[in-house]
């Protein structure tokens, strides 16, 4: 065979190869794909019982409650509209996770309609502050900023 019918041999190859690996990866990687619902989307068109999901929205002011567990915590994701949705979550909180904030539940749904979290991620504002910063002012947080880096570089 004459090396010009041999690389195109191999480039052939080395493509079908490839196509072949990106659809391997596809079809490994479907199964794993978490879809992301709001309130709203939850109640007019549920995912399936069972299904990995992610729930986003805000938590409910008035709905935190701790039930007779002791670890395990219920409250309500709402949305930008009425939409409503009873999430339990049994584990350890994230720090920024309060009544009225923003959250990412992640976990399915049930058949009793409540949203069973595994995870939990607060979501916080444009104007967070990490805690050590808190009360300086922005020449005093670059200071800081400054003092941590030395060395660094």
């Amino acid at each position: 065979m004459k090396p010009k019918h041999q690389r195109l041999v191999l480039v052939v190859v080395a493509l079908v190869a490839l196509i072949a690996a990106g659809l391997l990866a596809a079809w490994a990687l479907r199964n794993q794909a978490s879809y992301f619902y709001l309130p709203e989307q939850m109640q007019s068109d549920p995912p399936a019982v069972g299904q990995g999901v992610r729930l986003g929205g805000m938590v409910e002011m008035g709905s935190l409650r701790t039930l007779a567990d002791g670890v395990t915590i219920a409250f309500v994701v709402t949305g930008n509209g009425d939409a409503r949705v009873p999430v339990r979550f049994a584990g350890i909180l994230p720090d920024l996770f309060e009544e009225g904030s923003g959250v990412v539940a992640e976990g399915s749904l049930q058949a009793d309609g409540t949203f069973r979290a595994d995870n939990l991620l607060a979501k916080h504002d444009e104007n967070y502050v990490p805690r050590e910063l808190e009360g300086m002012s922005r020449m005093q947080a670059a200071k800081m900023a400054e003092e941590t880096t030395v060395g660094l570089e």
